[in-house]
């Protein structure tokens, strides 16, 4: 099989093009009371780390800790933050030591059961937790991804908010103050309030930042569908086509033409109906959308496609190349497909690398072809231990 290179001429800018992209590495990391992680020390490679293990062994907790010191919070987006610590246990705790734009860089995380969560950078707590959003860039690829093509429209609009905010300090801003303005308005109308001045005030505040998200997530699906659409042909070879829609109330009027038009509406339903609240993006493929015709290999293909191309939007965006989380990827995929993923984890467009499988057949090849550093460890009831063969060993 021709191998597939990974420098497509729309992505390409001037940084890239002189190879100015700085690596950062997630040097170290300590995890304690961790989901089923008790006490975990790990050193890792500054290229590829190997994670094997049955099932519910823990693989995943340990990408997702990883993830949690990038994101402040889990990558199941539980809304009860108290899920992520260890039964019996009444704390959990974070720490990562980082390699960023050449200079050492350490995390904190801690966590209290009943309590808010405390994010510390260098033992400086951070007053807001976005002001750490988009310092240390990730990607995560998981069998949750599922949900982006067969779940409402809350996960793909997650998608989009999480990937704007990392490069986008203005756009996560905006997103916070729009969704408080939205509660606010959903509170005035269970109290069934009437005095339109009150709803005006409000729903300036609402269109204000609405207007900048609409033209932010516009621009952002122009730009991110070509990088998409190569990702999807390099793994799922030539034949079928993708596309991707951007559903906005906006697309059709102004935010407070719609919310005027909704008012009386929206009281007796009781909340608020339109707005970018409830944006959307509709995945096609071969014309059709993706949620009704797709396979399960279709369906696992455009997910990975969709977050390949989220580290590309990422890496063109940030100082630094974002670390790469890999979860189960292979399952579920015909041996076509497995092969041209090898061949795109393999090439050297991807910085660090973390990636889990329940035996090494895949990660032995994918080592074999890397050609760099690399970690081998095996995870068992929640206990991570370095295997003979990797650099670390």
């Amino acid at each position: 099989m021709t191998k597939i290179a990974f420098y497509p001429h729309f992505i390409s800018t001037d940084r890239e093009k002189s190879s100015t992209f700085v690596i950062m590495t997630l040097n170290t990391a300590t995890i304690l009371n961790y989901k089923n992680i008790a006490e975990a020390r790990l050193e890792f490679s500054p290229k590829l780390n190997c994670l094997i293990g049955n099932n519910g062994q823990g693989k995943t907790n340990v990408l997702d800790a990883i993830y949690y010191l990038s994101m402040c919070r889990s990558y199941a987006a539980s809304s009860d933050n108290s899920a992520v610590i260890r039964h019996g246990e009444p704390y959990m705790m974070l720490q990562g030591n980082y390699t960023r734009c050449e200079t050492p860089l350490e995390v904190s995380v801690a966590l209290q059961r009943g309590k808010r969560k405390v994010v510390r950078r260098d033992g400086k707590e951070y007053q807001r937790l976005s002001q750490h959003i988009g310092l240390l860039p990730v990607v995560m690829v998981s069998p949750m991804d599922w949900d982006l093509v067969r779940g409402s429209g809350e996960e793909r609009r997650r998608f989009m908010d999480l990937i704007i905010s990392q490069n986008d300090s203005e756009y996560l801003d905006a997103l916070i103050r729009y969704n408080k303005a939205v509660e606010q308005r959903n509170a005035m109308i269970k109290k069934e309030m009437t005095d339109p001045l009150l709803y005006e005030t409000v729903e300036m505040e609402m269109a204000r930042h609405a207007t900048l998200l609409h033209q932010r997530r516009k621009q952002w699906v122009e730009q991110f569908l070509p990088i998409f659409m190569y990702y999807y042909n390099a793994v799922a070879g030539e034949g079928e086509t993708v596309s991707l829609h951007y559903k906005s109330h906006l697309n059709e009027a102004t935010m407070l033409e719609h919310l005027a038009a909704t008012r009386e509406r929206d009281l007796i339903i009781g909340y608020t109906t339109r707005g970018v609240h409830r944006d959307d993006i509709e995945l096609m493929l071969n014309d059709y959308p993706m949620r009704r015709t797709g396979s399960q290999g279709q369906c696992k293909t455009y997910t990975i496609a969709l977050r390949f191309a989220q580290f590309d939007f990422l890496k063109a965006n940030n100082p630094s190349v974002p670390i790469l989380l890999l979860d189960d990827i292979f399952d579920k995929l015909d041996a076509s497909r497995v092969e041209r993923i090898v061949d795109v984890v393999s090439s050297d467009r991807f910085g660090q690398i973390f990636i889990t499988d329940t035996n090494r057949t895949h990660l032995d090849e994918i080592v074999a072809r890397h050609g760099g550093g690399h970690c081998l460890m095996h995870v068992e009831n929640g206990v991570v231990s370095v295997l003979k063969g990797g650099d670390n060993a």
